[in-house]
């Protein structure tokens, strides 16, 4: 009897429904072994290898019928080198330090406002308690923010939603400057905070569309320097011109950069997404686009990614340093200025500097050393496994700065060393930061390719929470322990950080390993069923003297 074609193509069919498409098919099926971005290269027996190969040629594009979202099987969207190689790196370049420009924008509103606290506090007749809530707040809103851009960036590409949001970013600016009461204060600086994540989050995803993995430490070293430098010149910069002029000035200033960077991004960024999910939903009409759509723009997508124990744990790991380097930068002002009997603004916001300088220098090196230590595990196992790259983070997140964060602690409790060893630590510890972020931001990448908003999102939406607990906690603590003891539980948050990310080194590759062959069984499972009801609906509706001539 001759086969019934079924209305669904077959799971290893090639998805050529776009040449882009075509391409990959190609690519993953004539050459998978070569490539050097994997995410399991180290499959150690041929069975194995075979299965990842098969898999590696399958669509991502699994229903053509259109009543169920179209999702990955895997953790990962195989992506061939040939498409990293589609622009020079002078262009590369050019994106990069645009990029990192943008993610300046929003870490350093989040502690611009910092050294105004008490003038902000005096024009709205309210208190700095308060005007410190909002600081908190803030980064609420930059932790909770990720989930919304994430999903939308892999939908709709991150050309067209860095431009919305830098807009937006600019308008909300401008509302801050103008805000004529607290009301309008709160508002549009925590629409600032809820815009302004969109960039981190795009910079970070276009760094693994334009690099390859061995070469995305160093990309993510120069992008992370913007992220960190902001926080730690904000309060300078806002000191300077609270010093001199009024606060309001802050937000003008941070309006002219937020359109230098929305300008930037219109002439200079193209898309550079490998493939847009909305793509995907070509041929579907109606209701079924529609539901298909709110699938892939569902937050609970980047919360689903939490169930890989090694996302978790290095999320943690992320979260500790962003919960340190907060709970130091809020509370300079009021812990040193006293201590050292400092009087203005800018004298108090001169104190930034020294973790900034530090993660300015840690730009030049920390990226680099994490390509570096990647090579040298290639060159030792003959592959390359995505765990390797966080050995470069060990010893700089679990000595270099609880080292730094305990001396900083108890020298200001005790007043021992003065100015220059406070000056010293803060710089050693910004600069061992920088060692410590590029390597967990790109293992986020490396394990989840394809996904890179997502995974960034989740990342970011934990670290910033963190954040923000640190911002609304650190003076009350200080206030009542003291900040030798506060510096103390920090010190153990970044031990356990450390822990977390050792544990994901043993462990990682088995833990995604077994999760994604359970997410394949399911799916092919799922896929099953659907091509056998789809195969008895075709038999059902075939007339039966067709059905006898058959037989």
């Amino acid at each position: 009897m001759p086969e019934s074609k079924s209305a669904i193509p077959s799971l290893c069919e090639p998805d050529d429904t776009t040449e882009m498409a075509r391409e990959h098919s190609s690519s993953c099926s004539s050459k998978s072994s070569q490539h050097r971005h994997s995410v399991s290269p180290d499959e150690d027996s041929i069975n194995d290898a075979n299965r990842q190969d098969r898999l590696e040629r399958c669509s991502t594009k699994h229903s053509a019928v259109g009543d169920t979202p179209i999702q990955p099987i895997d953790s990962i969207v195989e992506i061939p080198d040939e498409f990293y190689d589609k622009l020079s790196p002078r262009r590369k370049t050019i994106i990069l330090i645009l990029i990192s420009f943008s993610a300046f924008l929003s870490p350093v509103s989040s502690t611009s406002v910092l050294a105004a606290t008490p003038e902000v506090a005096a024009e709205y007749s309210t208190t700095g308690s308060i005007v410190n809530l909002v600081n908190a707040l803030y980064l609420l809103f930059m932790g909770l923010s990720p989930i919304i851009w994430g999903p939308l960036s892999q939908v709709y590409g991150r050309r067209p939603i860095s431009l919305v949001t830098g807009f937006g970013f600019v308008i909300s600016s401008i509302g801050t400057a103008l805000a004529p009461n607290l009301g309008a204060f709160f508002f549009f600086r925590l629409f600032t905070a809820f815009l302004g994540t969109s960039f981190l989050l795009n910079g970070a995803a276009v760094i693994s569309d334009i690099y390859l993995p061995t070469e995305r430490g160093k990309g993510t070293g120069w992008f992370m320097s913007g992220t960190l430098i902001g926080p730690a010149f904000g309060p300078f910069i806002g000191g300077l011109i609270v010093t001199y002029t009024s606060w309001r000035v802050i937000f003008w200033l941070q309006t002219g950069l937020a359109g230098l960077a929305t300008i930037g991004i219109f002439f200079l960024m193209p898309e550079t997404i490998y493939r847009k999910k909305f793509d995907d939903l070509e041929g579907y009409s109606g209701r079924a686009k529609g539901l298909a759509l709110l699938s892939m723009l569902n937050p609970w997508g980047i919360l689903k990614l939490f169930e890989y124990p090694n996302f978790l744990l290095t999320g943690f790991a992320s979260a500790s340093l962003v919960w340190n380097m907060y709970s130091i930068l809020t509370p300079i002002r009021y812990v040193l200025n006293p201590r050292y009997h400092l009087t203005s603004p800018l004298q108090g916001g001169l104190f930034y500097l020294a973790p900034g300088f530090g993660y300015l220098a840690g730009t030049f090196v920390g990226g680099r050393y994490a390509d570096y230590i990647v090579k040298v595990y290639i060159k030792k196992r003959g592959v390359r496994i995505p765990e390797d790259r966080l050995y470069s983070a060990l010893p700089f997140l679990g000595v270099v700065i609880p080292g730094s964060v305990i001396i900083y602690g108890w020298c200001v409790e005790k007043n021992v060393g003065g100015i220059p060893l406070t000056v010293i630590v803060l710089f050693l510890q910004g600069l061992a930061q920088l060692f410590c972020f590029p390597s967990l931001n790109t293992y986020c990448l490396d394990v989840m390719t394809g996904r890179g908003a997502e995974v960034i999102a989740g990342n970011y939406a934990m670290r910033y929470l963190f954040g923000c607990l640190a911002t609304a906690v650190v003076l009350p603590a200080i206030e009542t322990i003291g900040v030798g003891w506060f510096s103390t539980i920090s010190t153990v948050f970044l031990l356990t950080g450390t822990l977390c990310t050792y544990i994901s080194i043993l462990y990682g590759k088995g833990w995604r390993d077994s999760i994604n062959a359970k997410h394949r069984t399911k799916k092919l499972q799922e896929l099953g069923k659907k091509e056998k009801l789809t195969h008895t609906r075709h038999v059902d509706s075939t007339p039966k003297f067709m059905r006898n001539s058959e037989v």
